[in-house]
């Protein structure tokens, strides 16, 4: 194993999730690759459409989480992992596949939120799509507390 991919969504769980991966990637001598996928930019944000401040807020969104994962991946490199941060704009599922591929992935890890029936028949779960989609062995995080 080379290439051990965490996708986070930079909720409470991706700690997890980078600590699961971390660990895996520290004991296999794998190169481990944070991946957030951002959300992309609106339409009409574009470079000379969309109000400046729109605009400037966007940008500031997108440097405060690439700052969150460089910080995941100095802490991981502290016990010697190696580790890469990535921060991607696109859509999730998507942008993840483009990533794994592209890394070469030998494994994916990823949290799972624990949403309930009528969270998932709206919105959908990222974790369902990339497990009925992938041929990547893939590991899920829980939350932490179900309670």
């Amino acid at each position: 194993m080379k290439n051990i991919l965490a996708l986070i969504d930079l909720s409470p769980v991706s700690e997890r999730v980078v600590a699961t991966a971390a660990a895996l990637a520290h004991g296999a001598g794998a190169r481990l690759w944070i991946l957030h996928i951002a959300a992309p930019d609106p339409d009409f944000v574009g470079f000379d459409a969309g109000p400046q401040v729109v605009r400037d807020h966007r940008a500031k969104e997108l440097r405060l989480e690439h700052k969150a994962i460089q910080e995941m991946r100095d802490e991981v490199r502290k016990d010697g992992t190696d580790a890469e941060a990535l921060l991607v704009q696109g859509t999730t599922v998507e942008t993840l596949f483009d990533q794994a591929e592209r890394l070469h992935a030998d494994l994916l890890v990823m949290g799972s939120h624990g949403r309930g029936g009528l969270f998932k028949a709206l919105m959908g779960s990222v974790s369902e799509a990339v497990l009925k989609r992938t041929t990547i062995p893939t590991v899920i995080v829980p939350v932490a507390d179900r309670g």
